[in-house]
């Protein structure tokens, strides 16, 4: 099995509900074909770093234990959801790795020997990675710090993606639980896009086009509905933890689009210099 031997695209998913596990619809049709496309460019992944809008902490935190298992942070859904497993090996010694990192930006985390993965994380990587033979090191980090402490804490990280570990930022490019099927009342997943999502994401994307790093870390302030889009940010601030990671000399490259319930956007971005080469290998 090959492993990578070059630079690793740091890459934000939004992982929607924890229903496309079993639904996989346009997002998780893509993400099979990214995980396929990662590997074929860049060759298989040492280990993923994975921030999640649903770890969050007081302070960093690397969940360092030796294996992890799928956590059902989630309630009212079918049986069959909770019946699936995603069993993957963790990484210790990434932990120390990323620790010292930090510590050297000046960011102190703290390495427990616990595990476990939160929806947000064991639902994309079902798809991406469906046999679980890339170990994965979750990082749970601190929801009320700014995107631009998220961007800081990605830059931290960098020097991972060289030495063949993916950061993966995992959340929701819109994020408002309570607009999902405001319309038609029971929420489909094939509700129209609401107008109000659909300017939230294009500004998402031709800010990051542009590489205008001002407006997108003042994205509060700046962007079409983004109280509305996002009443609190966790859900947003992953997809800055992986373009600290990419750096801000190459301009994020959207990957995918598309919506469900209305409101929900699944968008992924890639980041870095290699985020075009992850491209090319997803058209091909």
């Amino acid at each position: 099995m090959s492993t990578a031997t070059s630079t690793l695209p740091p890459v934000f998913v939004s992982h929607g509900s924890p229903m496309t596990a079993l639904e996989p619809g346009a997002a998780g049709a893509f993400w099979q074909r990214m995980g396929q496309a990662l590997v074929a460019a860049f060759g298989r992944p040492k280990a993923v770093l994975a921030v999640s809008a649903h770890s969050l902490t007081r302070e960093p935190v690397l969940l360092a234990a030796p294996r992890h298992e799928a956590v059902y942070d989630f309630g009212g859904f079918p049986d069959a959801l909770y019946r699936l497993r995603y069993d993957a090996a963790g990484a210790p010694a990434l932990a120390e790795r990323a620790q010292a990192l930090l510590a050297q930006a000046g960011i102190a985390a703290h390495k427990l020997p616990e595990g476990g993965l939160d929806h947000g994380i064991w639902t994309p990587l079902r798809s991406i990675f469906p046999q679980a033979d890339v170990p994965v090191l979750p990082l749970a980090y601190v929801p009320s710090q700014s995107p631009a402490q998220q961007f800081a804490l990605g830059q931290a990280l960098a020097p991972l993606a060289a030495e063949g570990v993916w950061v993966l930022g995992t959340g929701s490019i819109t994020h408002n639980l309570r607009l999902l099927g405001r319309f038609n009342g029971a929420p489909r997943g094939d509700d129209a896009e609401i107008p109000e999502s659909a300017a939230f994401r294009d500004w998402m994307r031709a800010r990051a086009a542009t590489r205008d790093w001002a407006a997108l870390l003042d994205y509060r302030t700046q962007a079409p509905h983004a109280a509305l889009m996002h009443p609190t940010d966790e859900h947003l601030l992953p997809w800055y933890v992986a373009a600290g990671a990419g750096g801000r000399e190459t301009a994020p490259l959207r990957l995918h689009d598309s919506v469900t319930f209305g409101a929900l956007g699944m968008d992924a971005y890639a980041f870095g210099p290699q985020a075009e080469r992850l491209a090319q290998a997803l058209a091909a």
